[in-house]
């Protein structure tokens, strides 16, 4: 009995769009059971041996009565059945030669790899965005979801505030306050000659500030 292992092709593993084949080392390990049973036909316990009369009386060497059979004997066959029962495990290690190869691969492999997740997160930005320019045109609209309903949580984290440097309508409190300036003289260091102004009186006032 014998047990051979095959190998046969490595384990592949094909990478994105591009189909980026790589392999490398595998471990093969094969248990295997056998077991055989023999047996002879036809089947037989017994088989008859006959006796023949030897009877030489005369001592010609001949016998007196050739041929005559004495009697037949049962003889055991010793038929049996062989059973054969065996257990193994083939263990097969396979290493490419070339592993330069297969770390270029890996190489590919992994680029191919950050592509994709690039190529994803574009994706993923561009929903986001969709997401938020809907739903906040649709808030500005005074369209919204019916809070606590299952389509509500596509806009929940949305929130709408107003534009930078956008003036709202608004008001201010103001405190009128009598003026209680007083003349100034000429040559006064707050007098500014360009801005006198003189009142039907002839007095003249400097607008300045303190």
């Amino acid at each position: 009995m014998a047990v051979q292992a095959v190998g046969g092709p490595w384990p592949s593993y094909h990478l994105g769009p591009n189909q980026i084949t790589c392999q490398g080392p595998t471990l093969s390990i094969n248990p295997f059971v056998t077991k055989s049973h023999s047996y002879t036909l036809p089947r037989r316990e017994y088989q008859r041996t006959p006796y023949y009369d030897n009877l030489d009386v005369n001592e010609d060497n001949v016998p007196d009565n050739p041929g005559d059979i004495l009697f037949w004997q049962q003889t055991p066959t010793g038929q049996k059945d062989s059973h054969a029962l065996n257990l193994g495990v083939s263990l097969t290690f396979s290493v490419p030669l070339d592993t330069s190869l297969a770390d270029r691969c890996k190489a590919l492999g992994d680029t191919q790899r950050r592509l994709l997740e690039q190529v994803l997160a574009h994706k993923k930005l561009d929903y986001e965005l969709g997401r938020l320019k809907f739903c906040g045109d649709q808030a500005l609209r005074g369209v919204i979801f019916r809070p606590g309903s299952a389509a509500a949580q596509i806009c929940s984290d949305v929130v709408v505030i107003p534009k930078p440097d956008q003036v709202l309508p608004h008001k201010h409190k103001t405190n009128d306050q009598e003026n209680d300036a007083a003349p100034l003289p000429l040559d006064s260091y707050l007098f500014a000659p360009d801005v006198v102004r003189e009142d039907l009186k002839g007095e003249s006032y400097a607008l300045a500030s303190p």
